[in-house]
């Protein structure tokens, strides 16, 4: 069975498939309905992940002799939700100061929520490996090998939501994105190493739980941008119909890249 160098090999190119999106989102040819198209688009891409996540933890909350769900994982998840939303809502909003984030700001919580949900993949994908679902079947023949692709692919869409806060900005952001998708990609290759060696429910439920409350905070901003009119009320109307069309798109996106 192939070992820890190998597994930490695979989830880097796992993790850092988040990347593939760079030329893409960094094209200087964005226009600002572009740019509000994909803020749009990657709305739904979030969207589409707090369902995703809850998904994964679901059955971890529900009791197999009863109706009834686990309070113990129950207290885990409402903790790691609320927890997640209201540390960043205090940070923003600290007597100190009381400005709203920056657009770099509101990209750095999207990378930390992407980075804790990875990390939770990373769990997973490790525990699986270090079991050798995949042994004599070839590594795309087994579990491992699906999940692996099925990663793959969603971490390239997870690029949109980071960046989207920053589109549009007139200074050179380049530098800023490729630490904040270090950030959410990283976390796969800690986590596969954890996995590898040891894995719970609780700590599945803990990083997913934070993502969730991380990303629940993080679309507010973005969806005052979304429907901030434009220069001209004709901007402001197509900009308002863009907006819906890619959340709805980035949504089906998302669906589409976790069924295949």
């Amino acid at each position: 069975m192939a070992g820890l160098p190998e597994l930490i090999a695979v989830s880097a190119v796992m993790g850092l498939s988040i990347f593939l999106s760079l030329p893409i989102v960094m094209s200087r040819r964005i226009t600002p309905m572009i740019s509000a198209t994909l803020n749009a688009f990657a709305i739904g891409i979030l969207l589409f992940l707090l369902g995703d996540i809850f998904s994964d933890i679901a059955p971890f909350l529900a009791s197999s002799q009863s109706y009834l769900t686990i309070p113990a994982h129950d207290a885990i998840f409402v903790a790691g939700v609320a927890g997640a939303f209201l540390f960043l809502f205090l940070a923003e909003h600290r007597p100190s100061g009381q400005r709203s984030f920056s657009p770099l700001s509101t990209a750095a919580v999207v990378a930390l929520a992407i980075g804790f949900q990875n990390l939770t993949e990373g769990l997973v994908f490790g525990s699986l490996w270090s079991a050798g679902t995949w042994a004599g079947l070839g590594f795309f023949g087994g579990l491992v090998g699906v999940i692996f692709l099925g990663f793959f692919v969603q971490n390239i869409t997870e690029g949109f939501p980071i960046v989207a806060p920053l589109l549009g900005r007139s200074r050179s952001v380049v530098g800023p994105v490729v630490g904040l998708f270090l950030i959410g990609g990283l976390p796969t290759i800690g986590g596969a190493v954890v996995g590898f060696y040891w894995n719970s429910t609780a700590l599945d439920i803990l990083f997913d739980s934070v993502a969730m409350g991380a990303i629940l905070y993080a679309i507010l901003p973005m969806l005052r941008v979304a429907f901030r009119p434009a220069e001209t009320p004709e901007l402001s109307y197509v900009k308002q119909r863009l907006t819906y069309l890619g959340v709805l798109a980035g949504f089906l996106i998302g669906f589409a890249v976790n069924a295949f």
